[in-house]
């Protein structure tokens, strides 16, 4: 650049981020709404891997290391994402069956896919459940489970991939990924 060499980037930064619910995973918003950004103490370049809703929390992977966002993201990847849902009402087992089998109409024209799915418990009026996806689409999880009559009253990633959210880490912490975190993400590139 300017006649000068350039050194290609040789070190990556690679950040979990306990997401709490109200911000946006976007560098700018027109409205003014609160971004994870203004949180995070990072580099411009470094952008988060996937997105969660702004009533989402939980875990969230940032990284300037654009090869594996993409592997990470891609659909033929196919990596599980882990969530806990509390939704409206007592979910059945006849319910639970159609969540894992799939296939569901969710609007715009799509069907929901097969999830693992399991009831934690039950509490007055509401589900607790985990379950797992391995595609990611825009607002899958409760466009699901509205279309089997079950909104959403709140959403956590737990995991991503074989990255868990820290138990004790609190909303809105973050901290950089260890070497062997980053290893266990990085095997999971395409081998070329």
């Amino acid at each position: 650049m300017d006649g000068k060499p350039v050194s290609r980037q040789t070190t990556h930064t690679y950040i979990l981020y306990n997401k709490p619910t109200g911000q946006l995973c976007s560098r700018h918003d027109a409205k003014g709404l609160p971004l994870i950004y203004e949180r995070l103490d990072v580099a411009p370049n470094v952008q988060s891997i996937g997105r969660l809703d702004m009533n989402t929390e939980g875990l969230l992977l940032l990284t300037d290391d654009g090869d594996l966002a993409r592997a990470l993201t891609h659909p033929s990847a196919a990596l599980a994402r882990e969530y806990r849902v509390r939704v409206a009402g007592q979910v059945t087992l006849e319910t639970l069956q159609k969540i894992r089998q799939g296939g569901l109409d969710i609007g715009e024209g799509e069907r929901s896919e097969p999830w693992e799915a399991t009831v934690d418990y039950e509490t007055r009026g509401h589900t607790w459940l985990t379950i797992t996806i391995r595609r990611g689409r825009n607002r899958e999880v409760r466009r699901t489970l509205e279309a089997v009559g079950h909104p959403v009253r709140r959403l956590m990633r737990t995991a991503f991939g074989p990255i868990r959210l820290d138990e004790e880490m609190p909303r809105g912490a973050w901290r950089p990924l260890n070497s062997r975190e980053i290893k266990r993400l990085r095997q999971l590139l395409p081998k070329d």
